[in-house]
């Protein structure tokens, strides 16, 4: 390697986590970004909250699919060309949704929306683990985390000023002018990382085979499902945040800092955690500081609320707490499940990836169910938490049972 091949790539891999983490927001972004311009968009295209609501259920459910496909398709053709050609067609499916006359044609371009979002997210973690491994992946994931938590907290608040000052079209434009800069910018400095030798044939019966191995390993779900659930527990108050902070904490919609501010700190500070704890603290013990935080937050809120009417700013600091142990266990848990499968770390990134947005999906179905009361919100988030909890517990369990020949796999539970 020449000096300046040398340089070249020293200045990729310091990049690396800022460039991931912003392809990885681009689907989160489009998902808070609108949430304060939904009763204008119920006003202006006629239709009902309900109506409105769906259109968040039309962009998940297509965004949970398509992680199905975006890694396996990753492991045939490279990772660069799956990023660039997903950034193409979200940023042409945000232009549609701009322009949308009817709620049924925003909730179709929605769809492809959600069809093409989730490439940074899936091929974004094969890369780090293309690149990393050990504490050297964690480290990194970390940072990727945490510059990935900014998204939540900005997007709104983004999102309400631009709402505010020219409508709720000009929340597309910006995704748009947002995905065209990310678009030129892969294109520039994004290398191909997977070598054309160790790329998988995308063969119909390989595919079957390799899904069903992962998708009946009890330990790659179990930790699937603990990601899922311990992001269920604050996500159920994302997709609520409109009738949360402006019903029941009368916020304005300038105002949504309120609820992803706290969040996206937590979250910072969970991942800023797992970067220092990386190769210090034994990824076990990492997980349960992790999961001390969360339950520590929900029997928190759910005491408060049952007693008190919600109010700021005490209905809101259980949630930076939870946040900060959501984002402290997210790198562990996402290393060790794709580690179970090193030759198709694509495909399983798409498998674990479609598993946390089935249920961030689910979210937005049960959020109109619960958001009537604060209390009620709470309650859900603590039984998605002790849900992750429990895999978790399952994880732990069946790891120390494996054999040793499984040792990238079984590494968290060495210590």
């Amino acid at each position: 390697m020449t000096a300046a091949s040398s340089h070249a790539h020293e200045k990729f891999k310091r990049l690396l986590p800022l460039l991931l983490a912003s392809l990885a927001a681009v689907g989160p972004f489009s998902i808070d970004a609108y949430l304060p311009s939904m009763a204008e968009i119920g006003q202006v295209l006629h239709a009902s909250p309900y109506a409105v609501q769906s259109t968040l259920t039309a962009y998940m459910v297509p965004f949970a699919i398509m992680m199905l496909w975006h890694g396996a398709i990753s492991d045939t053709l490279g990772r660069r060309a799956v990023i660039l050609w997903g950034i193409v067609l979200f940023t042409l499916a945000s232009a549609a949704c701009a322009m949308a006359q009817t709620i049924e044609a925003l909730l179709i371009f929605r769809a492809l929306q959600g069809m093409a979002a989730g490439a940074g997210m899936v091929v974004g973690r094969a890369i780090i683990r293309d690149l990393y491994h050990g504490a050297d992946a964690q480290r990194v994931m970390s940072q990727v985390s945490l510059t990935f938590a900014i998204a939540p907290a900005i997007a709104p608040v983004i999102g309400g000023w631009l709402q505010v000052w020219f409508g709720w079209r000009a929340v597309f434009v910006f995704i748009v002018g947002f995905t065209t800069v990310a678009w030129f910018v892969c294109r520039a400095i994004l290398p191909e990382t997977l070598a054309p030798e160790k790329r998988q044939p995308l063969h119909p019966l390989y595919l079957a085979r390799a899904y069903w191995s992962v998708a009946t390993s009890p330990r790659f779900i179990a930790a699937c499902l603990a990601l899922t659930f311990n992001f269920s527990g604050i996500f159920i108050y994302i997709t609520s945040a409109p009738v949360y902070l402006m019903q029941h904490l009368h916020v304005p919609e300038t105002g949504f800092i309120w609820l992803f501010g706290p969040v996206t700190a937590g979250s910072a500070t969970g991942a800023w955690i797992s970067g220092k704890s990386a190769g210090k603290v034994s990824p076990y013990k990492t997980l349960r500081m992790a999961y001390t935080f969360m339950v520590s937050a929900a029997v928190v809120c759910v005491t408060y609320h049952f007693f008190f009417k919600p109010s700021l700013p005490w209905s809101i600091v259980p949630l930076y707490f939870y946040a900060c142990g959501m984002s402290l266990a997210f790198p562990s848990l996402t290393i060790v499940a794709l580690d179970l499968f090193p030759k198709q770390r694509g495909l399983a990134a798409s498998c674990q990836s479609f598993i946390s947005t089935s249920g961030a999906a689910l979210n937005a179905v049960i959020a109109p169910l619960v958001w009537g009361s604060v209390f009620s919100l709470s309650v859900t988030s603590a039984a998605a938490m002790l849900a992750g909890l429990a895999s978790f517990v399952i994880f732990a369990v069946s790891g120390k049972q494996e054999p040793k020949h499984n040792e990238s796999a079984i590494e968290v539970l060495s210590h």
